[in-house]
């Protein structure tokens, strides 16, 4: 059941360029799954929507939650000047997670790449199977790997060869010879296209998360829809809204 209600800032630092850390204390951790997201509001009396950013963790005690943003505009800008016990508006708990019961007791990829690196660190807290995590980035900020690295072995590719495989994920997949029965990934769209082409040629399961802009955030405006394989029973068109029926998706069942 989704809610507007106050979060109190715990704290707040800058890990990589323009790319901040900030844990809430909120009753909405106890509900939060891996993958899902929350939508936090500026102030600016202008803007009138909620930016929808993806739940990185949530603390062990289950009162608090971690997003972990890039700045990319007004919105995320203001954000980044929170201080602890500073308060902010969010909408949450938004959206349909990772299904952790299809790769439960499997070999499963766990991947991130960019912004879609921070999804996945509770899916490898919380996924009960033999996991790889493989994160790919650009240069070797490597922003998460260390806290990855408490629960799960970790592969990092970087696209200029600063750290890890030289490349992408799936490069780091050929080169380390992994091998997995179910993939969970998040980040940009080619890594989505490719990693999706990578399963059906192997016949692995694949999930992902798709990263879109957003508007409402609650399935209202329809500005955020992906084609997918079957019809929807009500609109009658090959079209779902990626932020209350995803952000999560089987591979197969969307156009990318």
């Amino acid at each position: 059941m989704k809610e507007k209600i106050m979060a109190q800032v715990i704290s707040q630092q800058e890990i990589a360029p323009r790319i901040y850390d900030l844990w809430l204390e909120t009753s909405l951790a106890a509900s939060a799954r891996p993958g899902q997201f929350i939508g936090v509001y500026p102030k600016n009396a202008a803007t009138l929507l909620p930016r929808p950013i993806s739940i990185c963790e949530v603390n062990a005690e289950k009162t608090a939650l971690r997003i972990v943003y890039r700045i990319a505009g007004q919105g995320t800008a203001e954000f980044s000047a929170l201080k602890p016990g500073d308060r902010a508006a969010i909408l949450g708990v938004l959206g349909n997670g990772f299904p952790l019961e299809a790769g439960k007791g499997q070999r499963c990829f766990l991947m991130g790449g960019g912004i879609g690196v921070p999804p996945i660190l509770q899916l490898a807290k919380e996924l009960e199977a033999d996991k790889s995590v493989i994160l790919g980035y650009r240069d070797g900020s490597l922003f998460l790997k260390e806290d990855f690295e408490r629960y799960v072995g970790v592969y990092v590719a970087t696209e200029d060869g600063s750290a890890g495989t030289k490349g992408n994920v799936l490069d780091a997949i050929a080169e380390n010879a992994l091998e997995a029965d179910v993939i969970y990934a998040c980040g940009p769209m080619p890594m989505l296209r490719a990693i999706k082409q990578y399963a059906r040629q192997r016949g692995i399961k694949a999930y992902i998360s798709l990263e879109e802009h957003m508007a409402c955030g609650v399935g209202a405006c329809l500005g955020c829809v992906v084609k997918t394989k079957e019809e929807d029973p009500h609109s009658h068109v090959h079209n779902d809204r990626i932020c209350t029926d995803g952000p999560v998706f089987d591979a197969e069942e969307v156009e990318i």
